[in-house]
């Protein structure tokens, strides 16, 4: 009875033990590549699959995620022959099983080993002063020289990054000088090109003021004479109208009369005012023969209506 209970109990191992050999749950993201008696056999995707018991092995187990690979700081010599460590990152992702399985024996060793030549090789065609800002150069040459080199292994180089860049101590503090000196001039000139500017704008400024005071004086000149014009026309105007109305008044009944009267009450007026302001006057001696006057100056209009 226990000799049949034993073999029971074995036979259930046997079978857990052929049930782990043949079912195979394969996560995602994942490949599973698999050797039939030594050789490749397939590569197994995500999900449930069952293996030939004792045949089928399962070799090696890949993630096709991208993967992150920490390269180690190396020292690199730029072209000026400067001695710089640098280390950075570099991603990566498997696109074929078979041939990273098969293709080398160490696939990350080889993409780190290959990553640190390549940076060397890089850093070593610029100067120091240009390490840092061509940064994005120097990934994107990486990145092109890994990808036709791991193309054959299966793997897909997809970016790579430099984290550091750290030169000797004495470099830096010289870099850090040379920052500060050009800074410096930076401002020296700023300061200069705004004085500059401030100075052509005070000179440009004076420029218009002066031409619109000219052009307000020439349009001053110019409004005055032609309101002194037009004065002077308006006073031709007046007179000439007042003389031929004086004409035409003349030519009426009662002119001659009117013309008398107002030359006795301009005369007697005009005589009144010399006597006023005069303390000694010397008179002709037909000076109050206001009748004399009205004719003469009547003979006068006479001869300006002929």
């Amino acid at each position: 009875m226990e000799a049949g209970l034993f073999v029971i109990i074995l036979l259930a191992i046997i079978v857990l033990i052929i049930l782990a050999k043949t079912a195979i749950v394969v996560p995602q993201q994942s490949a599973f590549v698999v050797e039939r008696l030594g050789r490749y056999s397939g590569t197994l995707d995500a999900g449930f699959h069952i293996l030939v018991p004792f045949i089928d092995v399962i070799r090696y187990r890949h993630t096709l995620k991208e993967m992150a690979i920490d390269i180690p700081a190396q020292v690199c010599i730029t072209r000026d022959n400067v001695q710089v460590q640098v280390d950075g990152v570099l991603y990566m992702k498997i696109l074929n099983p078979q041939r990273t399985s098969y293709g080398i024996q160490d696939y990350l060793f080889a993409i780190a080993q290959l990553a640190q030549t390549t940076l060397r090789s890089e850093v070593g065609k610029i100067d120091l002063d240009r390490t840092f800002e061509e940064r994005t150069n120097i990934n994107t040459s990486v990145v092109a020289e890994l990808d036709k080199a791991t193309e054959p292994w299966g793997v897909k180089v997809l970016r790579y990054e430099i984290k550091n860049i750290t030169p000797p101590a004495d470099i830096l503090a010289a870099m850090e000088k040379q920052m500060r000196a050009e800074r410096e001039k930076r401002a020296v000139i700023l300061t200069s090109e705004g004085h500059r500017d401030a100075a052509i704008n005070t000179a440009e400024g004076a420029k218009q003021e002066t031409i619109k005071a000219s052009e307000a004086r020439k349009q001053q000149q110019i409004n005055e004479a032609e309101g002194q014009a037009s004065a002077i026309l308006a006073v031709a105007t007046a007179t000439a109208e007042g003389i031929r109305r004086v004409a035409e008044a003349t030519r009426i009944p009662g002119g001659q009369e009117a013309i008398q009267l107002r030359v006795a009450e301009q005369y007697i007026g005009e005589f009144g005012k010399v006597i006023h302001h005069a303390d000694t006057i010397i008179l002709p001696a037909n000076v109050a023969d206001v009748a004399a006057m009205i004719t003469t100056a009547m003979q006068v209009v006479g001869q300006n209506k002929k």
